[in-house]
């Protein structure tokens, strides 16, 4: 039972995809505008990571070495493909806000390295935990990048205005992106070490 536990909580710290492994910097830094983007895209993600995670486990004994790698990215293509369709169909607002950054999640490379170094060698439990464990701390990611830049950008969280004024513009473009990742980097391996 610690093993399945462990499983799950190293996508936390240990091999936490955007601040230790540094995996998946596009969506990282272009979707964490807000604290709800951040949260939104890191559960698109998670969603792709954990099922094609158990696709890739189930099918990974049958499928020669070969062509492993384009086998993968077209199980990958279909989950982004029906999170695409049920996005637009059920959460409209929510895909206008992320639009090309779905798609991209086919070559977000922490799904594939996920499936390469995880999935492909271990069953199908096992790789669904780890799916969710990571999936589960790059949305915790995004969504600390996001609630910084949120508040220092426009004086708000998750939506909720509570610093009056408009906030340090730079912070909800692409300069304030790097400069949080940059300082979150650095506190999140000083507090880990």
């Amino acid at each position: 039972m610690a093993n399945k536990l462990s499983l799950i909580t190293k996508g936390f710290i240990k091999e936490n995809p955007t601040f230790v492994l540094v995996l998946g910097m596009c969506p990282t830094l272009a979707t964490t505008t807000s604290a709800i983007n951040g949260l939104e895209m890191g559960l698109a993600t998670l969603f792709v990571l954990v099922l094609s995670n158990i696709a890739i486990s189930l099918i990974s004994p049958i499928v020669p070495d070969k062509v492993h790698i384009p086998v993968y990215i077209v199980v990958i293509a279909t989950f982004v493909t029906v999170l695409q369709l049920v996005m637009q169909a059920y959460t409209p607002s929510v895909y206008k806000t992320l639009g090309l950054f779905i798609p991209l999640i086919v070559v977000n490379c922490i799904i594939l390295g996920r499936a390469e170094a995880f999935a492909c060698k271990n069953n199908w439990i096992d790789s669904a935990l780890d799916g969710l464990g990571i999936g589960l701390g790059f949305t915790a990611s995004l969504t600390v990048i996001g609630i910084v830049r949120e508040i220092l950008g426009s004086g708000s969280v998750f939506g909720w205005k509570f610093i009056a004024g408009d906030g340090i513009l730079a912070f909800v473009m692409a300069p304030g992106a790097f400069m949080v990742l940059g300082y979150l980097l650095v506190l999140f391996n000083k507090i880990k070490k």
